[in-house]
């Protein structure tokens, strides 16, 4: 008797072809994190910078193997060997590079804050969609399972009713140095400042929470902090939804290290304290309450906030590679078509950060916030 023919294992796909498009410190943590992903999923096949040394000394200090390296940013997305881009450049530049990425067929993998305003967004979205390719930015705990389960629970209208309040706070303190000469304080390079670099985790955090429902109005809170080159340094705000719904953020360069998100519901309350970067990278932890009320006679809480631990085999940012390459082989491979509902998101937390600095400009003054 033949002895039975041994199982056909289905051919792993074709690894997404990822270009680096410059050398920023953060290109270092999504370069390891591409490094991470199993096989069949991304490969880094090129690094562009300002000039081929510095691509090179990239290449070699992330020990990603066999990228080539481009000593222009053009040159790089001339390259036919490069499928997708992560563009990691300073935000005033994401316009004029992100369009030229989408133009020439690359998937843009963009990092945050995408944009100085909608309009400059709108302006990449459209070369994306005039092109058919995958927009993405990279708000990485999106991708947590963590935030999953939080949803979930959210959702549960036994367990948690209806959002009506919620609360985010995103800051870390920086040092001097960084203060004087960090990308994100000068005017030229990232304007935004603070809003435009954690603030934006406060606004999709809050956005995130009510389903992306966007708020009617923005009231920004007075005096921010502000260097002498009139970026913003430390800021906050108030969102007004017309059924009664609000929430606040505060974002700052000047306090301790904080990613705190608070959601109150009518039945419901979930605390997660590290919402951003997770204590640690492969394990998230949240607290929920639900229908609390006192041990007679106010002595006391029943039931106990629960604590919610989940596990992840990859990190968040390993997460977020995964599944944008997974919808660029969806296009590449079975011809389908970019998901919508990445950019409807980017646009969304945009245009909430643009009525934020419209609000600042007006003196506070409440700011309409544009659909």
């Amino acid at each position: 008797m033949s002895s039975p023919a041994a199982p056909v294992q289905a051919a792993l796909p074709r690894p997404v072809r990822f270009g680096i498009l410059g050398c920023a410190d953060i290109a270092r943590k999504v370069s390891r994190a591409l490094l991470m992903l199993p096989p069949g999923v991304a490969t880094v096949a090129a690094v562009g910078s300002r000039s081929e040394e510095k691509a090179r000394r990239f290449v070699a200090e992330t020990g990603l193997p066999a990228a080539r390296t481009h000593g222009s940013y053009e040159s790089l997305l001339c390259d036919p060997g490069v499928e997708a881009v992560y563009l990691p450049l300073p935000t005033s530049l994401h316009v004029p590079w992100a369009m030229a990425a989408a133009a020439r067929g690359k998937h843009l993998l963009l990092e945050k804050p995408t944009a100085l305003c909608a309009a400059d967004l709108d302006a990449i979205l459209a070369a994306c969609d005039a092109s058919g390719v995958q927009f993405m930015d990279t708000t990485m705990w999106i991708h947590n399972p963590r935030t999953a389960k939080m949803r979930e629970i959210i959702g549960d209208k036994d367990t948690f009713g209806d959002v009506r309040v919620v609360h985010s706070m995103c800051s870390f303190r920086a040092s001097d140095d960084f203060l004087q000469n960090d990308i994100r304080v000068k005017p030229d390079l990232d304007a935004l400042g603070v809003l435009g670099d954690i603030g934006w985790y406060c606004i999709r955090s809050i956005l995130w929470a009510v389903d992306y429902e966007l708020p009617e109005a923005v009231i920004a809170q007075r005096h921010p902090v502000k260097n002498q080159a009139g970026v913003l340094l430390a800021c906050g705000a108030t969102l007004y939804w017309a059924d009664g719904k609000t929430a606040t953020f505060n974002c700052s360069f000047l306090t301790n290290l904080a990613f705190d998100v608070s959601i109150y519901g009518t039945n419901g309350t979930i605390h997660v304290t590290d919402l951003v970067i997770p204590y640690e990278e492969k394990s998230g932890e949240f607290n929920v309450a639900s229908k609390s009320n006192f041990v007679k006679p106010t002595i006391g809480w029943d039931p106990l906030p629960r604590k919610h631990v989940g596990f992840t085999d990859l990190p968040q940012e390993a997460l977020m590679v995964q599944e944008f390459s997974r919808l660029v082989q969806n296009i590449r491979d079975a011809e389908g078509r970019p998901e919508g509902k990445w950019p409807t998101i980017t646009r969304k937390t945009q245009v909430v950060l643009d009525a934020v600095n419209a609000s600042i400009d007006k003196g506070y003054e409440p700011a309409e916030v544009a659909g």
